[in-house]
């Protein structure tokens, strides 16, 4: 119990943090709509929010970009606290995050920004996991943990590889390694760079993907040579790495009884890259 009331303080102090850090916005972009007939328009602030759905991304990073003008410091840290918030504590959504970061701050600083963010919040739940959470996991997962701990040890001479053979195949979330590799006594270096490099083809991906939405207006847009060079680049991207990894793992790891289907960790293997 006082593993529970230490993590459930550490939510509650970073939920308190999140929330006043979110609640003193500079003085910046109104949103402005008709009103009724004969009384002008009306004057709506802008609320601050995790994205849900393209629509609501769209709408935070066109204010956002705006702050970002004259308060490119605050929209820093408030988008980097509200990422680590999510990736440490294993909530839903990163991938919005993701496409948020490419929409902000463009491809490549939101690239490097996702990729170091990505990592640090893995290496921050896999911290909490470690301290607070290990006799939690083995009792609430007893064999998932038990399939990952027999292919860790089967493939102890390649654990670097095996791990980022996972973070490319939808064999087990990243939510779940994250919060499992303490368990199996994965050292924190191997970790923190299976993580880094391991993500980046999906990180590269969710920003290009954000990056490509925040310029389009029209679906002439979407047929321009820029867009469609974009789109080539992501699904390259998307497979070449993921093939290298998988050849190299038919001759060298042993991921038998952990299939792509996820049968073997049927419920756990919903939404892959929730963090």
């Amino acid at each position: 119990m006082r593993s529970l009331a230490g993590l459930a303080a550490i939510v509650a102090a970073a939920s308190v943090y999140l929330y006043l850090l979110s609640m003193h916005l500079p003085p910046g972009r109104k949103q402005v709509q008709p009103a009724s007939k004969g009384e002008g328009e009306e004057v709506e602030e802008y609320s601050l929010k995790f994205p849900s759905d393209l629509e609501s991304l769209r709408e935070l990073a066109d204010m956002l970009k705006f702050y970002k003008r004259e308060n490119h410091g605050y929209v820093l840290l408030l988008f980097c606290s509200a990422y680590l918030y999510k990736q440490s504590f294993a909530i839903p959504g990163s991938s919005f995050l993701n496409m948020l970061a490419g929409a902000i701050f463009g491809p490549w600083e939101g690239l490097v920004l996702a990729c170091l963010l990505t990592t640090s919040g893995s290496t921050f739940c896999f911290l909490l996991s470690s301290v607070f959470g290990k006799q939690y996991v083995v009792h609430f997962f007893p064999e998932k943990v038990a399939l990952l701990q027999r292919k860790v040890e089967e493939n102890r001479s390649s654990l670097f590889f095996f791990l980022l053979f996972l973070r490319f195949f939808p064999m087990t979330p990243n939510w779940f390694l994250n919060i499992t590799c303490p368990v199996l006594n994965i050292p924190m270096s191997i970790f923190f760079f299976s993580v880094f490099i391991g993500l980046i083809p999906y990180n590269f991906i969710c920003v290009r993907t954000g990056s490509i939405l925040s310029q389009i207006s029209s679906l002439d847009d979407i047929f321009s040579w820029g867009t469609l060079a974009q789109l080539l680049a992501i699904a390259l991207m998307a497979l070449l790495p993921g093939a290298l990894i998988k050849h190299y793992s038919k001759a060298h790891l042993k991921v038998d009884g952990m299939d792509s289907n996820g049968t073997s960790l049927a419920n756990v293997s919903q939404d892959r890259k929730t963090r």
